[in-house]
């Protein structure tokens, strides 16, 4: 993986400049495969898909061979590969990635912390996802050493990925609550994205959900809140709190969403990220339980828009934890809950949308956010795509290149063995 390069910070991002992969902002992928079969050449003018044409149309330069190798600095080809928007990280929790395996609990901020955030971010954006957001406990004993970790890996990754805050007290009310409620406005004054955090952890989830939303609407940023949805009534009185600020709503991973949950959320008008790797993540009380089977059908059917994330990242709460939304999408998929563009969907404009962004399509005027992964199909894709090339803002940002030899056959061959096994 290679790239540096500065570039706008947010949600959206200056026109590039020269490209760390040696092509400058002008950019041709040529012959590339598209989920509804057609095969074509795609022009990237700045941050923005500037003409889709089929494969040989928009090439001014002469194609090498070679797999997706960047030529004559502005064409790379992708014959063999499937051409998709690319997708997003809609919940991460990167201030605890690659914590399972440390004999003792990390220090709450300094260069370990900031380096682990950015190897987290690095891992996704190697995967795909070029949006990320990661939720970050602040207050208590936290202070806002993890905010200020986030954000400093925020600014190193400028013009690689965009990445987003959720700030996370634990406690926001009665006199438990006052530390949180004045880190929460502090967080969001330093910068966080938007305000979280999880109303079950606190002995009055409705008064947590109020208190949230009247410091979101003085900051006016969106609400992005760990739920489990296990309790139907207690999910109703949180959503009907939500009311005045849908859309800008957030809820997940409702891992443990009861009989008649999904209708809550869908007469709420809130988005819900689900995490198909767990079930659930640290943010939540109790170990991740798994998504009850059923649940992302139910959710489907009424019409709740539905994301998907990932989660942990070899965390305390899913040591083997991965950040492949490809994965994710796979989960959907494989589980039955969805098709494998639905579960596709959730992953890359379902997430996207979480975060607040605009849709992706490979169309002329869309934004350059882009994923290559070796396949023929979406289906195929989802199976074992590895070989992947990652543009974002209109710049190649990562590229992953797998290779797969298998021994000669007769090197496969057992020797004849002469006495007892």
């Amino acid at each position: 993986m290679t790239a540096d390069g500065p570039s706008a910070d947010g949600p959206r991002a200056d026109p590039p400049g020269p490209n760390p992969l040696d092509h400058g902002p002008v950019l041709l992928l040529a012959g590339a495969r598209l989920a509804d079969g057609r095969v074509v050449d795609v022009r990237i003018s700045g941050d923005r898909i500037q003409a889709v044409g089929t494969a040989g149309s928009l090439g001014p330069l002469k194609a090498l061979p070679g797999g997706p190798t960047v030529t004559h600095g502005a064409r790379i080809d992708l014959a063999g590969y499937l051409l998709l928007p690319a997708p997003a990280e809609a919940h991460g929790h990167y201030d605890a990635a690659f914590t399972a395996a440390l004999p003792a609990a990390p220090a709450e901020g300094g260069p370990d912390l900031v380096r682990r955030i950015t190897e987290a971010a690095l891992t996704s954006l190697g995967y795909g996802a070029t949006a990320q957001r990661t939720h970050v406990r602040i207050g208590d004993a936290h202070g806002p050493a993890r905010l200020e970790a986030v954000l400093a890996a925020r600014q190193a990754l400028r013009g690689l990925a965009d990445l987003q805050a959720v700030a996370m007290p634990r406690l926001l009310t009665g006199l438990a609550g006052a530390d949180g409620r004045a880190q929460l406005r502090e967080a969001l004054r330093l910068g966080a994205d938007a305000a979280g955090g999880c109303p079950e952890l606190d002995p009055d989830p409705v008064g947590y959900v109020q208190v949230l939303l009247e410091a979101a609407g003085e900051a006016d940023c969106p609400v992005d809140l760990h739920c489990s949805g296990a309790e139907p009534a207690r999910l109703a009185r949180m959503a009907a709190a939500l009311a005045p600020l849908r859309p800008r709503v957030v809820l997940g991973p409702c891992s443990a969403l009861g009989p008649g949950g999904a209708a809550v959320l869908a007469d709420a008008g809130v988005r819900v990220v689900c995490l198909p790797q767990s079930g659930g993540c640290i943010g939540t009380p109790g170990p991740p339980i798994g998504l009850r089977p059923g649940t992302v059908r139910e959710l489907a059917q009424a019409r709740v828009p539905l994301a998907a994330g990932g989660g942990a990242l070899r965390d305390p709460s899913a040591a083997v934890g991965r950040a492949d939304p490809l994965e994710a999408a796979f989960l959907l998929a494989a589980g039955g809950g969805l098709g494998p563009e639905s579960a596709y969907d959730a992953v890359s404009n379902q997430a996207r949308a979480a975060l607040g962004l605009p849709p992706v399509r490979v169309d002329a005027g869309f934004p350059a956010e882009l994923l290559a992964v070796r396949g023929d199909s979406l289906a195929g894709a989802l199976a074992g795509g590895h070989s992947r090339l990652v543009v974002h803002s209109g710049r190649v940002v990562s590229r992953t290149s797998a290779v797969r030899e298998f021994a000669d056959t007769v090197t496969l061959a057992l020797p004849r063995q002469s006495g007892p096994a």
